[in-house]
């Protein structure tokens, strides 16, 4: 979850599937240090999969003795599916060292630019048939494609951005379908 935002509008911004795993885990570690019984635990962690803000987020934890995660300690692995439908990753949200997204007749949006990494290096892996998939990124990141398209269309922008600055690796194929990256600050 992001601290970055003011006190003031932070409650009120939507939460993503990674902040509600990493609330998750954190109420796993106050279980297992002894700071809740099962039974707050069990209440919590349900809590905590509904939320929808940042704010319902803030409540689950705000009375627990909890150290921050470092970025390393963020989540291994996303998936982003969308079938006849669609899904976004956009916001102040953590991006995985692996993310899965499949856009089958539907449309996904990957939007990096206010995202944290939890490795300097993160792979998206990008399946669209007859479908598209959206990935903006910031110039200030480093990016490298090794995805192809067959009857459709897979950008090849790769950008070296600032040293020091995550790598996004963007993998897979589009079958009659598209993946696009763009650039904007």
């Amino acid at each position: 979850m992001t601290d970055e935002l003011p006190d003031n509008h932070r409650a009120t911004v939507r939460a993503a599937d990674a902040d509600r795993a990493l609330v998750a885990k954190l109420l796993s570690d106050a279980l297992a240090d002894g700071q809740l019984s099962l039974s707050e635990y069990d209440a919590r962690t349900a809590a905590a999969y509904k939320a929808k803000t940042y704010g319902e987020l803030d409540v689950l934890t705000g009375d627990l003795a909890l150290t921050t995660p470092s970025p390393a300690d963020g989540p291994e692995n996303d998936r982003a599916i969308a079938i006849m439908s669609g899904f976004t990753r956009k916001g102040e949200w953590t991006v995985a060292r692996r993310v899965d997204a499949v856009a089958f007749w539907g449309g996904g949006e990957i939007d990096l630019r206010r995202a944290r990494f939890s490795a300097p290096e993160v792979t998206i892996n990008c399946i669209a048939i007859m479908g598209g998939i959206e990935i903006t990124v910031p110039s200030t990141i480093r990016v490298e494609v090794r995805g192809a398209g067959i009857m459709g269309g897979f950008d090849h922008l790769s950008q070296v951005g600032q040293p020091g600055a995550p790598l996004v690796v963007v993998t897979g194929f589009a079958f009659w379908g598209g993946v696009e990256i763009k650039v904007e600050d």
